[in-house]
């Protein structure tokens, strides 16, 4: 080990987010009091990813989420873990999550209930019993001012993307990565094992500009609109000059390697899915705040993803995310 590494210093995750608040003035502290809990939430999450296979938490349940969707029984323990982590965080109002039917209300507005909570606790699980890279994706939304108690929780949820105040996703991988904005750039933190903190790896992500790597499930290619597979025939040909498909079916995965190598990834409306798969407050939202704040862009092949008035907690929405020139390349097609 030189020099150089051993006075290098150890920024962990929460101490970042503590300095940048203090760069503005009258900061509450409030967002790092929110991802602390987040943070302590995906350490717990990775252990039980970690030793799944002699936990016995690998396996479905009996029945479905309101997805439609089987569910594992370690969505069930990552979506317990979050709420425990986050329900006695006094500034946290409601939490939602992707497998859940109706919001949590912790704490009224009025009562201090100033943020919201948004998450989808183990995307790609149907990749656990396989040890395939799974993740977990979270949003936070202030709550509205002016808005009377009788109205509930549904005018405080329902906000567009642009409101968010922080997003970020954990990736549970060769290593344990944490991704999150403020809106004040993208940083990227791995998990140290031997400290059980996660640690600074790079400020200020940015997204390549162009990068030719696509990333779609190409088994719906027949079912996709017309302009789509008219990209991805291109994208076979000597004119494209050497794209390559990476597919891993975990969308938190999928994006990690967009963000950080460039390239695209689509998940288009379907015949069997008009109106896309990918939930819009629990996935594209927060993946597309992040994107936007490394240089890239998100779109659900009309409009820009963040611009979406939400109108239902579980709305789905067509998803097309990645490098700005890649996103444009493939909405000429589109177009």
């Amino acid at each position: 080990m030189t020099a150089k590494n051993l006075t290098r210093p150890i920024i962990t995750m929460i101490q970042h987010v503590t300095e940048a608040q203090r760069e503005f003035p009258g900061a509450s502290g409030d967002l790092s009091w929110i991802l602390s809990g987040i943070e302590l939430a995906t350490r717990i999450i990775q252990s039980y990813v970690r030793r799944a296979g002699i936990g016995n938490v690998l396996g479905t349940l009996d029945g479905t989420n309101v997805q439609g969707e089987v569910v594992q029984k370690l969505d069930v323990v990552a979506n317990e873990t979050i709420m425990r982590c986050l329900g006695y965080r006094e500034i946290v109002g409601i939490m939602l999550s992707e497998e859940d039917d109706e919001p949590n209300v912790v704490k009224s507005p009025g009562a201090g209930g100033k943020y919201i909570v948004l998450f989808d606790p183990l995307d790609g699980s149907s990749n656990i019993d396989v040890n395939v890279s799974i993740g977990t994706i979270f949003s936070v939304l202030r709550c509205c001012e002016g808005v009377p108690e009788a109205k509930g929780p549904m005018p405080h949820i329902l906000q567009c993307g642009t409101e968010q105040v922080a997003a970020g996703y954990v990736v549970y991988g060769s290593s344990t990565v944490m991704v999150y904005t403020t809106g004040d750039g993208v940083h990227l933190f791995t998990l140290d094992p031997s400290i059980g903190t996660f640690v600074l790896q790079q400020e200020n992500v940015r997204m390549p500009e162009k990068g030719r790597t696509y990333s779609v499930n190409e088994a719906y290619f027949a079912t996709f609109p017309v302009g789509v597979q008219k990209y991805l025939s291109w994208a076979k040909t000597k004119e494209a000059g050497g794209y390559g498909l990476r597919y891993i079916g975990s969308l938190v995965a999928d994006f990690h390697r967009t963000l950080l190598k460039g390239g695209v990834f689509l998940y288009p409306p379907t015949a069997k899915n008009p109106e896309g798969k990918l939930r819009l407050l629990y996935e594209a939202n927060p993946l597309a705040m992040i994107a936007e704040q490394a240089g890239g862009v998100a779109t659900d092949f009309r409009g820009r993803i963040l611009e979406k008035r939400p109108e239902a907690l579980h709305e789905r929405t067509p998803l097309l995310i990645g490098s700005a020139g890649e996103v444009a390349r493939v909405m000429k097609f589109v177009s």
